[in-house]
């Protein structure tokens, strides 16, 4: 009989469930949006039911349209939007708020304070990260600041705390299991980086209760089974990663310096620096990517909050089109960007910058720019700022880059990939499956149950569709780049402390 992994990849903006065979190749899929509610400038937040039901309508939609049984999965992978926040009630399931999204800026006062009482520096060496409101803890704090009754519930042991793969696993294995992988505990600001276990110390400054967190586990082991109901039969649950860290491990990185950028809603690239973690001198994250038995990988990080959002904002904000799939066509009408900039800054700046109060800019608007040149401007600013990210992960691992694996949605943008290839200057390598993402989340469900029989196996399966090389001249990327980072400076600081407290 022949059998399959089912990936279930929870994102920001959709949920998608994908079959996978043995040559890592999707043999059915199912994707569904879901909405996004902003209810200030600057907040993002889910509804929790939506996260549920989009994702198990995607997986059941994915074994219809497969035609297989439930037998024929081998096991279940679970990818998801990381930092996002969840708290629901132990007993009943349900929550106490919409989900607070990694794009919130809700906290950011919460980490202003910490900055000012002069916590940087310890929690940067206990975690690898900053203190910034993109983290699920200072969300988390936030909730049980300002939900009546919620401090109470959690020191009671009556609420749960989980980030998205939390909670997909607690519904679907009916509340048995409450447990996070550690590339997801990593990003929570309350995970200490070298013991890979809650820190009792970041729990106190926050006042978070340790009984509500979820136990921490491998990212590649059983972890519990799927309930009867919910499939037909039961399947183990063997894989587990924030998305970026699945990405990583779908695009087969495994070699220390081997990088790849992900072109989602945000832009995410990351390095695998090894076993050992490295603290970053750049302003980049240090992250786990993953643990495959009892080795651990750890990544550098650079985070861009705003990526392919930019297209979704252009579509649903301004209007200038109606479908994501337009931006290509009308950027290609015009011959270059006209000198326009576009710094999406929407919800802040994230890496290598770490400026909440920057807001969206777009500058070198003339009489002559049209449409054209703004669709333009934004596609480049994808580029732009995975060149910023690029630059400190080559100054922070001394490491050159011969060249850079992509994925993700706006990979497919060829016009994109060639001015990226140009801008950075390396080969950028782009592989035939793109939904690396739940790839990954497959490759490790199926190393633990024996699906695959080692990771040297799923390079095999790791297949060119296109390489991008530089064209362009030298000097005229050079002098775009440095037209982008003045416009960066002009997107900075632009809220005072009050207005941020405002949106808050």
């Amino acid at each position: 009989m022949q059998k399959y992994i089912l990936a279930l990849d929870q994102g920001t903006t959709s949920s998608r469930a994908i079959l996978f065979d043995h040559n890592g190749e999707a043999v059915a899929s199912d994707q569904r949006e879901f909405e996004q509610i902003l209810p200030h400038s600057g907040h993002v937040e889910h509804k929790v039911e939506d996260l549920w039901e989009s994702q198990i309508g995607t997986a059941r939609g994915a074994i219809e349209k497969g035609g297989i049984q439930p037998e024929q999965i081998a096991a279940v992978g679970i990818t998801n939007q990381r930092e996002t926040t969840i708290v629901w009630d132990k007993q009943t399931g349900k929550p106490i708020h919409n989900a607070i999204v990694w794009q919130s800026r809700i906290s950011s006062p919460i980490c202003d304070r910490l900055k000012s009482e002069g916590h940087e520096q310890w929690i940067r060496e206990k975690t690898g990260l900053v203190i910034d409101a993109y983290f699920s803890a200072t969300k988390l704090k936030y909730l049980l600041d300002n939900v009546e009754g919620a401090r109470a519930k959690a020191e009671r042991g009556e609420l749960l705390f989980g980030t998205v793969d939390s909670y997909l696993i607690w519904r679907l294995t009916e509340g048995k299991c409450h447990v996070t992988d550690v590339s997801n505990a990593s990003r929570t600001m309350m995970m200490d980086l070298h013991s890979r276990q809650w820190d009792d110390e970041l729990l106190e400054l926050l006042g978070i209760p340790r009984v509500m967190l979820p136990e921490i586990v491998p990212s590649s082991g059983v972890v519990g089974e799927t309930a009867a109901s919910i499939f037909g039969k039961p399947i183990p649950i063997a894989g587990i990663a924030g998305d970026q860290q699945a990405a990583t491990f779908g695009q087969t990185c495994f070699d220390i310096g081997s990088a790849k950028n992900t072109y989602g809603t945000g832009a995410f690239a990351l390095m695998n620096i090894g076993g050992t973690p490295v603290l970053s001198e750049n302003n980049l994250l240090t992250t786990v990517a993953w643990q495959v038995g009892d080795e651990v990988t750890y990544c550098l990080e650079g985070s861009v909050f705003i990526a392919g959002a930019v297209v979704q904002w252009l579509r649903d904000g301004l209007g200038i089109i109606g479908t994501s799939s337009e931006i290509e066509e009308l950027a290609m009408t015009v011959p270059d960007n006209g000198g326009v900039y576009f710094v999406p800054a929407l919800v802040g700046l994230g890496a290598p910058y770490w400026d909440s109060n920057a807001r969206g800019t777009i500058l070198g608007i003339s009489r002559g720019t049209n449409r054209g040149h703004i669709a333009r401007a934004a596609v480049e600013s994808m580029a732009f700022q995975t060149c910023d990210l690029v630059d400190a992960m080559q100054r922070d691992s001394g490491v050159g880059l011969t060249a850079l694996q992509v994925d993700g949605g706006a990979s497919i943008n060829d016009s994109l990939m060639q001015f990226q290839a140009d801008l950075l200057n390396v080969t950028v390598r782009r592989p035939k499956i793109l939904e690396t993402t739940a790839l990954g989340a497959a490759y490790l469900a199926g190393l633990a149950v024996g699906y695959w029989e080692s990771q040297e196996a799923l390079r095999a399966n790791w297949n060119l569709d296109r390489e991008f090389t530089p064209s362009a001249s030298t000097d005229t990327m050079t002098a775009m780049y440095d037209r982008w980072q003045k416009a960066v400076e002009r997107s900075r600081d632009w809220l005072e402390s009050e207005d941020s407290e405002t949106e808050n």
